[in-house]
């Protein structure tokens, strides 16, 4: 006998449909599966058997092949357990499911050799995936209820047995569907512990922190051990503006997929992500035998920190060049391709030199140049260049600690301001920091003095076209936070004051 329903499989954060059938031939009792499945998929005919008979369901000795189809599809994780349980009892008359409602509904989940139904990852990334297909119904492990339930419009069944699933799919017990629970979602995000106030001094910093926020620029830290850099980089979060809805749901997502939600259903605050000065390319980028998302991705619409910049090996900075143009990273296998999203701010600091003292008030370098010009020399032009914003950090003196009202501003007044600039840009419908050069000469109007001051600093600094196009684009967050349509000789100076790698090298 034969049968068929059906599941989905995801590949980077997108799913995709699997018809699951079953077929049940007289002869000795053996399990076969195909259809591209990964060695975890190819193990679970044991899991399922013991689960259906430790349930209390008595097959007869048959031959079961099941088939996940379209076969040039790669099937990966634990999810079919289920489905390919629904489809061996529809086959084996065990149940009568009638074509519509196997036509409307999706299967999910991983089992337990008791029957139990365990959470499995990437199910919001099937939620969102529903509608498209055509389908209205999900039935899926009850712990993975409430994420689902952020997609509406789809009926999210909640089920914690495999006897509990059978009973609801034969009439004998109503399950009713999991209700949306997150129409309002902004009364679940929580203010932030931390506050720019709670910095002394620093004000260079709080200011090129509160323009990479504005427009979505890149920034690198140069200051001594100590100077509160990493402090700086932590406080970040609070003055960017909140996740939309749909950025809400892109991350979470990943998270889903990558199987980090852990306890919390819903990614509501913009991610930070500080990975170790160790980790290696995979790490950072994503992939493995079993691709998954990578620090880069999980940092997506959030803030990438990567603290001790030069610590890390050269060859595993540079696979952030491409990512940070094109906000996204494809993963290629000998058999698929997998494309993570990585759209992320990132923020970098590092030492002035190898001992960290290089410029310091209070403690002399014992760097000779040749080790200066070595420690720099591990960053790459090209990712340096990636770079807006470079802003020097010095240490704070005892009397600035001791002074209140060195304070600064706080955390929610620099927000303010940040969201103005950020209403201004979406009427332009795009980010300072991602401007083309078209889009450069369009917006980036300048005054007369603003020309004249620009026109020096470019042939005084050397500056390529990039660097150009660079202070062209931070002058403009400049502008916006202070609501001026045009481009003032003040905001091109204070911009030109971030290219602090610029005038070092010229």
């Amino acid at each position: 006998m034969h049968a068929k329903v059906f599941s989905a499989t995801t590949l980077g954060i997108d799913s995709h449909l699997v018809e699951v059938e079953a077929d049940l031939a007289t002869g000795l009792i053996n399990f076969h599966i195909v259809g591209l499945p990964d060695k975890a998929i190819k193990e679970s005919s044991k899991r399922i058997l013991a689960a259906l008979k430790n349930s209390g369901f008595r097959l007869p000795p048959r031959l079961i092949t099941i088939n996940l189809a379209p076969a040039n599809l790669k099937k990966q994780d634990i999810l079919f357990d289920v489905p390919i349980s629904v489809a061996i009892l529809q086959a084996a008359g065990l149940l009568d499911l009638s074509k519509d409602f196997i036509n409307e509904t999706l299967f999910l989940g991983e089992l337990a050799l008791d029957g139990k139904i365990r959470p499995i990852n990437g199910v919001l990334s099937v939620a969102h995936s529903v509608l498209k297909s055509g389908k209205k119904r999900l039935i899926i492990p009850k712990k993975n209820c409430q994420e689902a339930s952020l997609i509406k419009n789809i009926e999210i069944i909640g089920v914690e047995t495999l006897v509990e699933l059978v009973a609801y799919l034969r009439g004998e017990k109503n399950i009713e569907p999991t209700k949306p629970t997150f129409d309002n979602y902004s009364k679940y995000i929580k203010k932030h512990p931390l506050d720019f106030n709670q910095v002394k001094g620093q004000f260079a910093a709080k200011r090129a922190l509160q323009i990479a926020a504005a427009g979505m620029h890149n920034i690198l830290f140069i200051g001594p051990p100590g100077s509160g850099k990493t402090m700086l980089a932590k406080r970040f979060a609070t003055i960017l503006p909140e996740m939309s809805f749909d950025e809400i749901i892109q991350t979470t997502k990943i998270y889903s997929i990558a199987g980090l939600l852990k306890n919390q259903s819903l990614i509501f605050h913009r991610p930070f992500r500080a990975p170790h000065h160790t980790i290696s390319q995979a790490g950072l980028v994503g992939g493995g035998s079993n691709p998954k998302p990578g620090e880069i991705s999980l940092a997506h619409k959030g803030v990438l920190f990567l603290d001790e910049l030069a610590e890390f090996k050269r060859a595993t900075l540079e696979v952030l060049r491409q990512p940070m143009e094109s906000k996204k990273v494809l993963i290629s296998r000998a058999n698929s391709s997998l494309e993570y999203p990585a759209s992320f701010l990132l923020i970098a600091a590092l030492n002035p030199c190898p001992c960290g003292y290089y410029g310091d008030k209070s403690k002399k370098c014992i760097c000779s140049s040749a080790q200066i010009q070595k420690y720099f020399g591990k960053l790459s032009g090209p990712l340096l260049d990636r770079i807006d914003l470079h802003v020097n950090v010095s240490a704070v003196d005892y009397d600035d600690i001791k002074n209140k009202n060195l304070n600064g501003k706080s955390s929610a007044k620099m927000k303010e301001e940040v969201d103005g600039a950020v209403q201004i840009q979406k009427q332009r419908n795009l980010k300072n920091a991602f401007m083309s050069a078209q889009e450069v000469e369009r917006f980036c109007i300048l005054t007369p003095e603003a020309e004249k001051t620009l026109k020096l600093a470019f042939e005084k600094l050397n500056l390529s076209m990039r660097g150009y196009h660079k202070i062209l684009k931070i002058a403009r967050t400049i502008a916006d936070l202070c609501q001026s349509d045009l481009i003032d000789k003040s905001h091109i100076r204070e911009a030109i004051m971030y290219r602090t790698l610029d005038r070092n090298h010229n």
